[in-house]
């Protein structure tokens, strides 16, 4: 049996591995040059592979004590604000899919309007500081709770549940709380897996609230402190020469142990992934 094969797939496989080549080449570099000998990198012989295998910078990394506190600042921050942000977004997004409740148009064009408009940092940060948020774990989470696009998409996927099942939780006794508690919500981990996973790589990924909201070296998470070694060893190196490849390889180690963590968990939420935005973005 003979498979024709069309240009338009050999186009598509050919451009699709150009972008994955694009992708994947960055976190390859950088894994060789953490790994390398700092001579092979001096010689600029680092590409797809390590040289000489070294793993003192990884040593390096791990023996300091601002990494593991500030590891475990980045998990607190990320379960209890995705945690916090999957509560507010799904209880709004299930509201606004209600065509019965009132002003429902009103608030969703009024939500849709902060995607487009918004305060501002200065506003922004004395509303969080007028209630106390300051150098607090809430001042994490609370600020940047909901996100507007994450809502709609909730909202959109709600809105395709079928009217049948809420009927048949009201012939039994349920209120509106139990309906969504008991009947939407197991119904719906495709999308809390995908809406939770964006609003854990955000949490993950932020360090723009840490550096307005945070005083206490303590409470830094994991991105600020990469952010200051960073930097740290860009200051330190300007001299050149052998000190300027070790920070180079310092600083891809602590990158690369600063970001693997959050891509070990996409595996376990890539079977819900696209299902839970393709139903969230088809139908409006």
């Amino acid at each position: 049996m003979r498979v024709k094969i069309s240009l338009f797939s050999v186009v598509s496989a050919v451009v699709l591995s150009m972008v994955a080549v694009a992708t994947l080449y960055p976190f390859i570099y950088m894994i060789s040059v953490s790994l390398s000998s700092s001579v092979y990198v001096l010689r600029n012989e680092v590409s797809f592979y390590p040289r000489g295998i070294n793993l003192d910078m990884y040593r390096m990394v791990l023996k300091d004590p601002r990494i593991w506190q500030s590891y475990i600042n980045t998990i607190i921050y990320t379960g209890l604000g995705t945690l916090i942000s999957l509560i507010i977004t799904s209880m709004g997004a299930y509201a606004l899919a209600k065509k019965e409740m009132v002003f429902r148009k009103a608030f969703t064009l009024i939500i849709v309007f902060t995607m487009f408009f918004g305060g501002g940092m200065i506003p922004t940060f004395l509303v969080v500081k007028n209630l106390g948020l300051i150098d607090t774990v809430w001042g994490m989470v609370l600020p940047g709770a909901v996100s507007t696009w994450n809502l709609l998409v909730m909202r959109t996927f709600f809105s395709a549940m079928p009217v049948e099942l809420e009927e048949s939780g009201r012939l039994d006794g349920l209120t509106d709380f139990g309906i969504f508690m008991r009947i939407i919500v197991p119904l719906s981990k495709a999308v809390f897996a995908t809406i939770g996973l964006f609003y854990a790589v955000a949490m993950w990924n932020n360090f723009y609230l840490p550096l307005l909201y945070l005083r206490d070296a303590n409470l830094f998470p994991l991105q600020v402190v990469l952010r200051n070694m960073i930097m740290a060893g860009t200051e330190a190196s300007n001299a050149g020469g052998e000190n300027f490849i070790v920070d180079e390889s310092l600083k891809y180690a602590v990158i690369m142990v600063a970001t693997v963590p959050i891509l070990i968990v996409y595996p376990f939420l890539q079977k819900y992934f696209s299902k839970g935005v393709m139903i969230g973005a088809v139908k409006g």
